[in-house]
């Protein structure tokens, strides 16, 4: 049987979780990826991905609208799996849905896309509402969230998205044999970045405002310790700005660019902590960042914000407090490193609970499961 995963933008971070579902699958059924792609190419972590892909070029109204059917055309999967509740993603799916006679269509739902228009307030929300070029405007998202109910299945990645929208959840998942500390060398990876000295708080992935790298720089003033500093790890030049506002700990914040996935676990072994900020905005009400898997996998103490599902899915395995406090955060990493024992027991039972709950296996088979329950024609 054939899988195809629908992104709604390969050149974006959400062909993360598109490739996680379809790799968590491809040991059992042929899988593809398709989506439009921007002229930046594939999304850099992950261009050397070793799964098929359809691509088409990504315009705006009304250019786009033939690549529309093309890309319609393009799904031969036995099964549909559409991520992410976007009109080039799940509205293709549901399109294709209609036009061949009820192929299954599944809808994973990892975010909440319209919490994203909502962040810039009243004003800003009209404004976008009358974007109408973008095939992924608001007024177009906002159609996805009502055709929902066309769906043969829904997965959503937290409980904010399944009390919104019902579904089954999964989690964003890892393997926990390649997410393996034993594997890699941490002091090794530390005198490759030219940091063996110092005590690394890691932060991984896109540096947005709402994933609350302000709250982490800030938090430096309450952190004594000349030796620790922040190391985020897949920024860019979008982040000179906020650097410059905290010039007395220049010497504390280092940037790194994007890194491939496959080298990811060499970076983070590198980490004395792993911090995960996040902010409560209509942003992250329905974000569960993919992020705290991997620092779990790799058995890292983790300082985390108490917003969305961090706090169900550490448990007691990480640092909690509240979001928008830099001096919780900075007391937080204080106490973790005046108490490396614990911290230690702490990550190796973060470990402990990703290899038992969420370790790619488990997703392996929900996915599987939910596959023989809409190819048999009931919904899931």
């Amino acid at each position: 049987m054939k899988i195809s995963f629908l992104c709604f933008d390969l050149s974006d971070n959400s062909l993360g979780r598109a490739a996680l579902l379809a790799q968590a699958v491809s040991r059992v059924h042929d899988v593809e990826l398709i989506g439009p792609i921007k002229p930046s190419g594939l999304w850099e972590p992950m261009k050397d991905i070793k799964l098929p892909i359809k691509s088409f070029p990504w315009k705006r109204y009304p250019a786009f609208l033939p690549t529309l059917g093309k890309m319609i055309k393009a799904i031969d999967g036995d099964i549909v799996v559409a991520c992410k509740l976007r009109p080039t993603s799940f509205g293709i799916g549901a399109i294709k849905n209609i036009v061949s006679k009820k192929k299954p269509l599944i809808v994973d739902i990892d975010d909440w896309e319209l919490g994203f228009y909502l962040h810039s307030g009243f004003w800003g929300t009209v404004g976008r509402s009358f974007n109408l070029s973008n095939p992924n405007g608001l007024p177009y998202t906002w159609l996805m969230e009502q055709w929902v109910g066309r769906a043969d299945s829904i997965i959503v990645s937290n409980r904010f998205l399944q009390n919104r929208f019902s579904g089954t959840l999964f989690y964003h998942c890892r393997d926990t044999q390649t997410l393996n500390p034993e594997k890699f060398d941490a002091l090794a990876m530390k005198k490759k970045l030219g940091l063996e000295s110092k005590k690394i708080v890691m932060f991984l992935g896109t540096p947005r405002a709402h994933k609350g790298i302000e709250d982490l720089f800030d938090a430096l003033e309450d952190i004594p310790d000349p030796l620790v500093c922040v190391v985020v790890i897949g920024a860019g030049k979008e982040l000179d700005d906020r650097v410059k506002r905290h010039e007395k700990f220049r010497e504390r914040i280092k940037i790194f660019p994007k890194v491939p996935f496959d080298q990811l676990p060499s970076y983070l072994s590198s980490a004395d902590i792993i911090a995960i900020p996040q902010r409560a905005t209509s942003d992250t009400a329905g974000q569960m960042p993919a992020k705290i898997f991997d620092a779990m996998s790799m058995a890292k103490p983790i300082v985390a914000t108490r917003v969305s599902d961090i706090s169900e899915v550490l448990d007691d395995c990480g640092y909690l407090v509240d979001p928008d406090s830099p001096k919780q955060l900075a007391s937080a990493i204080n106490s973790i490193l005046d108490n490396p024992e614990e911290a230690q027991r702490k990550g190796a039972s973060a470990r402990q609970r990703c290899q038992e709950f969420y370790d790619i296996k488990i997703l392996e088979a929900g996915l599987l499961k939910m596959f023989e329950t809409v190819k048999t024609g009931r919904k899931h």
